[in-house]
């Protein structure tokens, strides 16, 4: 089996067990999805929350980006049709599986064991950690910061959704505008 097979098997079980065990330990505890936000709704302030947490970030972060050079990484990218349905799927996928697991589960047992505050910021440090999994650069540790804004909307409207659409709306983002070194 080649690496890249044996690294998207290993990928496909990692989400599945990331979307699938926070519903699973529901059930094992006896303990409602609502208390872990795993019921997916969405409130008209919570859509409010996103919009608001989508122009605070992203409005200037596309103006950074227009700043950093091409050589580095800035500017916009282009795709192949298919490169981009690739990246947009997966950067979907990765919002509701992602937030599924930090923010509904994790989240919730962190805040049950530390306190709201430290609760929040270990399973936003955790969130970031994981990312230099697929790719151990120190700029994946930047996913902290749109971490806490999705740790925040699951905390203030109590549904992992609100923090899926703000997750899936930057993943999209990012396809066309994070610096992407040697792009």
């Amino acid at each position: 089996m080649s690496r890249y097979i044996l690294a998207n098997v290993i990928g496909l079980i990692a989400a599945a067990f990331m979307l699938y065990f926070p519903y699973t330990w529901c059930r094992w505890k006896n303990e409602p999805e609502e208390s872990y936000g795993l019921k997916w709704y969405v409130t008209r302030q919570a859509k409010i929350d996103v919009i608001i947490a989508l122009v605070v970030t992203l409005i200037p972060l596309t103006v950074i980006v227009f700043m950093i050079p091409r050589s580095w990484g800035g500017g916009m990218h282009t795709y192949s049709f298919w490169r981009t349905l690739d990246i947009l799927g997966g950067g979907i996928a990765a919002a509701f599986i992602e937030e599924t697991f930090f923010r509904g589960w994790l989240q919730t047992l962190t805040v049950r064991k530390f306190g709201t505050y430290p609760g929040i910021i270990l399973a936003t440090m955790i969130f970031a950690s994981i990312h230099l999994i697929a790719n151990p650069s120190p700029l994946r540790l930047a996913t902290f910061f749109p971490g806490l804004v999705m740790a925040a909307l699951r905390h203030r409207n109590g549904s992992v959704m609100p923090g899926i659409i703000y997750h899936a709306v930057c993943n999209v983002w990012a396809v066309w505008f994070s610096p992407l070194p040697g792009v």
